[in-house]
């Protein structure tokens, strides 16, 4: 028994020596380890140093916040990689292929739930991270670039959300997403021509799910990778910001392992929890499929950020909404003008002003938004809007409009004038 453990002891140390210890960025990337990686050793023990890592004693749980967003981003990773399984993004299989995951694919509904779910959790979790960041002052330099790029990943959560909102092509979020799109086509500038790349047709179509599909599942994820990485070398980088107080500073620090970690650890498990069991009691219906030439008659809306847009378009115009994003934008660039070293809330306050102001405007705008029920009376079905933007007549010369009959778009009647006799074949 005596030579078998050796045997294996001797195999571990020779795995040990030949392999580098860079394979731990993987889990250091995951969060599973926080302090650097001496290179210059063997993999084992650069792992035992890693972990013996201290962390100041001012880190709490209030510090974990950023490790509930980065989870439920993995979530909504591995989910949506599920989901894709099944999923069909077109026009006339979309809505099917939605009804085939809730009902006939195992635990289906479950997987769609939780992914719904995270979506919305994960902005919440995003904004009370950055409140958190922003009270303690952290965007003050040197580490300026690293909350810019937060704000960068919150705005990506956003686009994530936004795009995917469409996929399931029911009459919910089809017509949402319409007057959405037409709230933003009313904007200068840069309105129209974001409206009409996003849209990809006259009305929203199946040029305007495509868009959104390759969005959502191939150039989004990319950027999300490069952000989260560039964010968490910038963090490892400067390190964890000193505390305000100056008398925390002298207290002796905890080692990252097992504290910190089962603090995560903790904190992780709470997160899954809630979101699985607000999935599987809470579950979000889904509507009818997609008309786009019959407005319905009520709204349901299944995201945050898009009961927070409702609120500020139905309420406050579409400048409203365009005001709040210009909130936004004041906010990422703080840093740039905000450079006094000062960090307690009470010495900042144009800063504490700003935030006051976006936090309670999206809370204001939430419930306001969950209020929209009926689609705007702005909305028109897909045939007046064909009607009115189809010229009947056209100038001697000038070249016929190419409108013709497409699943999304069926034929229109032709004009009395053009039918054939009754009767004749």
């Amino acid at each position: 028994m005596r030579r078998v453990l050796n045997w294996i002891r001797r195999i571990r140390d020779d795995l040990a020596a030949s392999t580098d210890a860079s394979l731990l960025a993987v889990p250091r990337f995951l969060g599973l380890l926080y302090g650097p990686i001496d290179h210059r050793l063997p993999i084992n023990e650069a792992l035992r140093k890693a972990l013996r890592y201290r962390l100041p004693a001012h880190v709490t749980w209030r510090h974990a916040l950023g490790g509930i967003v980065y989870l439920l981003f993995i979530l909504l990773v591995v989910t949506g990689v599920l989901l894709a399984v099944y999923y069909r993004p077109s026009t006339q299989e979309a809505y099917p292929s939605v009804q085939r995951i809730v009902t006939d694919v195992s635990f289906g509904w479950l997987v769609r739930d939780v992914h719904v779910w995270a979506a919305s959790l994960i902005v919440v979790a995003a904004l009370a991270h950055m409140a958190r960041v922003f009270a303690d002052g952290v965007y003050k330099p040197p580490r300026e670039t690293n909350w810019l790029v937060g704000v960068l990943l919150l705005f990506l959560l956003l686009a994530f959300g936004a795009t995917g909102y469409v996929l399931p092509w029911d009459q919910w979020a089809y017509w949402t997403i319409a007057e959405l799109l037409d709230a933003v086509a009313v904007l200068p500038v840069i309105g129209p021509p974001l409206a009409r790349v996003l849209t990809g047709d006259v009305i929203v179509s199946g040029a305007t799910l495509s868009r959104h599909f390759a969005l959502h599942v191939i150039v989004l994820p990319w950027l999300a990778f490069w952000l989260l990485a560039l964010h968490f070398a910038l963090l490892r980088k400067h390190g964890v910001t000193p505390p305000i107080t100056p008398s925390d500073r002298d207290k002796p620090g905890l080692p990252f392992f097992p504290h910190h970690l089962l603090r995560s650890f903790i904190v992780a498990v709470l997160a899954v929890a809630i979101t699985v069991s607000a999935a599987a009691v809470f579950p979000r219906p889904v509507g009818h499929a997609a008309n786009p030439y019959a407005v319905p008659d009520s709204l349901v809306s299944t995201w945050v950020p898009v009961e927070v847009s409702l609120g500020l378009v139905r309420y406050l115009t579409p400048w409203g909404l365009a005001a709040f994003t210009a909130l936004g934008v004041a906010l990422a660039l703080l840093p740039l003008f905000d450079r006094d070293p000062a960090r307690p809330l009470r010495q900042r306050p144009v800063a504490a002003a700003l935030g006051l102001a976006f936090l309670l405007g999206f809370a204001g705008a939430w419930v306001a938004g969950r209020t929209v029920r009926t689609p705007s009376t702005r909305m028109r079905p897909a045939s007046d809007v064909l009607e009115q933007r189809t010229p009947r007549r056209t100038e001697p010369g000038a070249p016929l409009p190419e409108v013709g009959p497409t699943p999304e778009r069926p034929a229109a009647p032709a004009p009395e004038a053009a039918r054939p006799p009754r009767g004749v074949p």
